[in-house]
């Protein structure tokens, strides 16, 4: 493993939630561990995040899902966000990590009823 691997791990190892991804009509989902960097000021009008949610997530975490593709979707805690990209991350050859760029951010309840 590589020093981008290795300090993506680390980063998401230290910073990083439990987040579930999951294919459009799947109820059960694959709980990875991601990191979504915080907005920063210059993104947040009227106390909300204007621009796209970013993840951060390793590609052995997503073996059970698979490549992630558009329209999958991202569950924060009690927010869910639909993929619109997914860019891979390179060490040398070796694919190491995925960028999950996703938008929406609609909350949920327990139910998962919307708020």
């Amino acid at each position: 493993m590589g020093w981008i691997a290795q300090a993506r791990r680390r980063q998401i190892n230290a910073k990083g939630r439990p987040m579930i991804i999951r294919r459009p009509g799947q109820t059960a989902g694959v709980t990875v561990q991601a990191y979504a960097p915080p907005a920063q000021a210059a993104q947040i009008i009227d106390g909300m995040g204007s621009a796209a949610f970013l993840a951060q997530v390793m590609t052995d975490a997503l073996t059970a899902h698979g490549t992630p593709a558009k329209d999958d979707t991202v569950q924060d805690g009690p927010k869910t966000y639909t993929l619109t990209d997914a860019t891979p991350v390179y060490d040398g050859p070796t694919l190491c990590g995925w960028t999950l760029i996703a938008a929406g951010g609609e909350s949920h309840d327990d139910t998962g009823s919307l708020v």
